[in-house]
């Protein structure tokens, strides 16, 4: 497994759900100071917590260099804290790490998007450890799946979605 925030765990899990090797993403919490925080907590933007994606994916299949790419190309790095509408430091970008290989991974991962030329300004994702993973609230998961009539889903999460599958050039289901 992985995990990865960048910007809303809606959006995030729904985008690495949908790449060949993937087989779920799990809306959460990571990053952060505070114990079992709730969505209500984060919001405040006092626990350090950024919304978070753990990536249950199939190692023979995909790798974590390549979730990495994913992760680069479906959400804007450049941003401090914020995403879209999103502002605050629980919308950050941050590859978060497990083992010491996969933080040699992700630090490439950010030097290579870096001198890319695909983004204008510089990259601000961070690279962290992580520490703990707290599943988010159930009405979080598979958030889009149960509301595909929310305005947020479809002027937000489903542009994001779609800008995404133009621009990874990797396999999607």
């Amino acid at each position: 497994m992985a995990a990865f925030a960048e910007g809303c765990f809606w959006c995030s899990e729904h985008i690495f759900e949908a790449v060949v090797g993937v087989d779920s993403a799990i809306s959460g919490y990571a990053g952060g100071t505070i114990a079992y925080p709730t969505y209500e907590l984060v919001n405040t933007e006092t626990t350090g917590h950024a919304e978070t994606v753990l990536v249950y994916y199939n190692p023979q299949v995909i790798s974590y260099t390549e979730l990495t790419k994913v992760f680069f190309t479906s959400h804007d790095p450049t941003t401090p804290h914020r995403q879209g509408p999103d502002r605050g430091s629980s919308y950050r970008s941050i590859l978060f790490y497990s083992t010491p290989q996969e933080k040699e991974v992700a630090e490439q991962a950010l030097k290579d998007f870096s001198s890319s030329g695909l983004f204008k300004n510089p990259i601000v994702s961070e690279i962290k450890q992580l520490k703990e993973f707290y599943r988010a609230e159930a009405y979080h998961q598979n958030y889009i799946e149960h509301n595909p009539g929310s305005p947020y889903v479809q002027g937000v999460s489903m542009p994001r979605f779609e800008l995404f599958k133009k621009t990874y050039k990797g396999k999607l289901k």
